[in-house]
């Protein structure tokens, strides 16, 4: 557990950005799969898998999308933002043992409803793997608790 209260939305700037990164392991794929109900051999058979477009088993597009929420929910706005929407385009696969980087960048703000959008990405290495745009209701200070930063 971390201490990060996260913003509050009157700490918000347009061009805040942060990231998480996480190596997607045979293991997260076999979880995701029990956890989702998502058994689609392409992901789970590599059999199956290698006589696909891709050559071989990939991860769900919607783990790699948990790693955007990942950063919504922890690091910007952090703990307390709750998802109103999220568009997503699955641009490339991601196969067992790459390294995922989730960016979020606020891009707007509206203080008076309390909501950022949020312009998300991930990578693995230079390779755009998802992009999209998420609507966030963020707390503000009073609702924290918290004082300005």
């Amino acid at each position: 557990m971390t201490d990060f209260a996260g913003y509050a939305i009157e700490d918000l700037e347009e061009g805040m950005e942060a990231s998480f990164s996480k190596t997607i392991s045979d293991a997260d794929i076999v979880a995701y799969a029990g956890i989702s109900g998502d058994t689609n051999p392409v992901h789970l058979d590599e059999a199956y898998a290698s006589a696909t477009r891709f050559g071989g088993r990939i991860a769900h597009g919607m783990l790699s999308a948990s790693l955007i929420s990942a950063v919504i929910g922890t690091r910007l706005p952090g703990p307390g933002a709750i998802y109103m929407s999220q568009s997503l385009r699955f641009r490339a696969p991601v196969k067992p043992g790459d390294v995922v980087t989730a960016t979020a960048r606020v891009s707007a703000l509206d203080r008076e409803k309390r909501r950022a959008t949020i312009a998300c990405a991930a990578h693995v290495g230079e390779t755009l793997v998802i992009d999209g745009e998420a609507l966030v209701m963020v707390p503000g200070r009073a609702e924290k608790g918290d004082k300005a930063r």
